[in-house]
């Protein structure tokens, strides 16, 4: 968790999409051209969420992902290690023990223990997934739904619907096909 990319905001925001209730499944193309965001950035971040048993992936003209749980029970912390893996937030590289003033070794009081500077981070490091294990995907959904004017999830649905029609169209034998 060395830096949160975009790759996190981008995913959170698509896994809003698949927390409404009895959603069909939608492909990652719709969900990154919905946001206006890149489908093939979308379609490296889906394949993670999957891994980690976030969504469930179909096949076909009507396949796409569906959230694998409800939304309260995926955390923002999942979320995030799925699509970053669990890195750490600091990296120490125990310069502590090479000051010019130290022979070689470096007097063991100068490297016992935890670095101080190193236990500062760990303990930033907790308290930032611990509020990220804290918050879920349902508490986000629930969020924007109270923003959101009463109509708009309906407004999605229907632009979802037309996709996925217009998928069926060209999918469907034409009469000169036959």
């Amino acid at each position: 968790m060395a830096h949160l990319t975009v790759s996190v905001e981008y995913g959170i925001h698509c896994l809003l999409w698949l927390a409404g209730p009895d959603r069909a499944p939608v492909s990652s193309r719709d969900l990154a051209e919905l946001q206006g965001i890149s489908t093939s950035f979308v379609a490296k971040i889906f394949p993670k969420l999957e891994k980690a048993g976030i969504v469930r992936s179909s096949e076909g003209v009507h396949g796409g992902y569906v959230l694998a749980k409800t939304p309260a029970q995926i955390s923002v912390l999942e979320i995030v290690d799925a699509i970053e893996g669990r890195k750490p937030l600091f990296d120490c590289r125990e310069i502590r023990g090479r000051c010019a003033l130290f022979g070689d070794p470096p007097p063991s009081w100068a490297t016992a223990g935890v670095c101080a500077v190193h236990a500062v981070m760990l303990r930033a490091e907790k308290a930032m997934r611990d509020a990220l294990a804290a918050q879920s995907l349902g508490d986000i959904a629930s969020t924007v739904e109270r923003k959101a004017p009463p109509d708009f999830a309906g407004q999605v649905g229907g632009w979802l619907d037309v996709r996925d029609a217009a998928r069926t169209r060209r999918t469907e034998p034409t009469p000169r096909d036959a």
